[in-house]
């Protein structure tokens, strides 16, 4: 047996080789039935990576260690340290509220379900108001999982344009949702609060704004006040979660394919104890036609 020979079976765990399928037959999409009727699964999920932005308080970007590799050990693993608050990611009611459930609390049952992917395009700074929900088709319904499109998805990355001037929901479509009986919203902005009702200038009980000068151009540009417009620190994530109702961010992928569209909505978080949010792959399914 030559060098190359014990190489090819070095490779694969001293498998013949043509027990391994290819790279692509790993790659290709099957068919998929749900109760007997092939559906189309689509992904509304943003990227992850080391490049992935972070918001503009968070602490650090995520960071990736490789600890195993192939050429030294044969297997690649690494190791990831970040925040849950990244990428495509659900909060826990306890993230906002001290005494409410974490997110291994949060029944299964909530992260899927009947849905319909709406589009509210909206500029920067704008509102999506309970006006803009009413108006929607198709129209929302009790106990529907939400997802609004807004068109800022286009801009997710490290940018200011995407974290400081997204548009977004307030006090107003939160207690809509919450009338209305919905059983989720996700939204393809970086936070489930308009940003001026974040962190970004909220005090936080005290504590100083993160983003300051968002205030002075907030007034130069309006001639308004921002703590008029924008009283109260993420009463849109307190009065949802609250409730029961929650709420995804950084939506994006394919969702403009299924904009308009009523679907099934899934978004599974991870069963960490304990824990104030989770990472999530957030899909659409559609009948197939």
């Amino acid at each position: 047996m030559n060098a190359e020979e014990i190489l090819e079976m070095y490779l694969h765990g001293f498998l013949d080789r043509k027990l391994l399928g290819t790279p692509d037959e790993a790659r290709k999409k099957p068919v998929v039935k749900i109760f007997g009727r092939e559906v189309e699964v689509y992904d509304l999920t943003q990227p992850f990576s080391p490049y992935s932005p972070a918001w503009p308080y968070a602490a650090g970007n995520p960071q990736f260690t490789r600890l195993r590799s192939h050429a030294h050990d044969r297997v690649l693993t690494y190791q990831i340290t970040h925040t849950m608050h990244v990428a495509t990611h659900v909060d826990a009611p306890l993230h906002v509220e001290e005494g409410y459930p974490s997110i291994d609390e949060m029944p299964l049952e909530r992260y899927i379900g009947d849905g319909v992917v709406v589009s509210i395009p909206k500029k920067a700074w704008e509102v999506i108001n309970p006006a803009d929900l009413e108006k929607v088709d198709p129209p929302i319904e009790e106990g529907d999982i939400v997802i609004i499109n807004s068109g800022w998805h286009k801009y997710f990355g490290d940018s200011t344009r995407y974290f400081c001037f997204a548009p977004g929901l307030y006090k107003d479509a939160a207690e809509w949702f919450v009338k209305k009986r919905v059983k989720g919203v996700g939204v393809d902005q970086p936070a489930m609060d308009h940003p001026l009702g974040t962190r970004l200038v909220q005090t936080g009980g005290g504590m100083p704004p993160l983003l300051p000068w968002l205030i002075d151009l907030y007034k130069k540009v309006t001639g308004r006040d921002v703590y008029q417009d924008f009283p109260y620190w993420e009463p849109c994530h307190r009065i949802l979660y609250t409730h029961g109702i929650f709420g995804i961010e950084n939506v994006g992928g394919e969702i403009d394919k299924v904009t308009g569209k009523r679907c099934v909505i899934a978004a599974f978080p991870l069963k960490w104890i304990g824990g104030d949010g989770s990472m999530v792959r957030v899909v659409a399914i559609v009948e197939k036609k």
